[in-house]
């Protein structure tokens, strides 16, 4: 792997990291646990758009494993790569078909994030009881991902001429 895609890729957790860092800081109380914005997801949308789908992959992977090692436990570990792996399924699906917009990738990514892990917290809970939470995390995750893709594209009409040189 060349020097300058390892930097690449590494800058990119960096920054991945830091927003998942200023969340755990600054946590969104609206009442319903668990329910956040997701900044570090920006950072997703923004490589699904200007890097490969494998290296938008480890960098969401790399994040993920960092921040819950640092920030959460064994269990949160487990519901953010849930999470995280179907929500970027669907936005790599979603984006390889043209038909939708980085607003539209990003919202279903912000859906399909909750929806992995709520089916996770009922396999593990061994309770579909959970299930009742299935419209709050379906509204959440729909301005989540709102309010990440107005950042991812945004960045991404700024940061053009910097992945034109990757």
């Amino acid at each position: 792997m060349k020097t300058s895609k390892i930097a690449r890729i590494g800058m990119f957790v960096a920054v991945a990291f830091v927003l998942n860092y200023i969340e755990v800081l600054f946590p969104l109380q609206i009442g319903i646990p668990g329910v956040k914005i997701g900044l570090s997801n920006i950072v997703v949308v923004l490589c699904l758009y200007g890097c490969s789908v494998k290296e938008t992959f480890g960098i969401a992977m790399l994040r993920i494993l960092l921040a819950g090692l640092t920030f959460g436990s064994l269990y949160t570990l487990l519901y953010s790569f849930s999470g995280g792996v179907f929500s970027f399924l669907v936005m790599i699906l979603l984006k390889k078909s043209g038909r939708f917009s980085v607003y539209g990738v990003s919202i279903a990514g912000g859906v399909f994030h909750n929806i992995g892990q709520l089916v996770v917290a009922v396999l593990v809970l061994q309770t579909d009881l959970l299930l009742y939470y299935l419209p709050f995390l379906l509204l959440s995750g729909c301005i989540a991902g709102l309010v990440v893709g107005l950042a991812a594209a945004l960045l991404t009409k700024r940061l053009a001429a910097v992945f034109a040189q990757f």
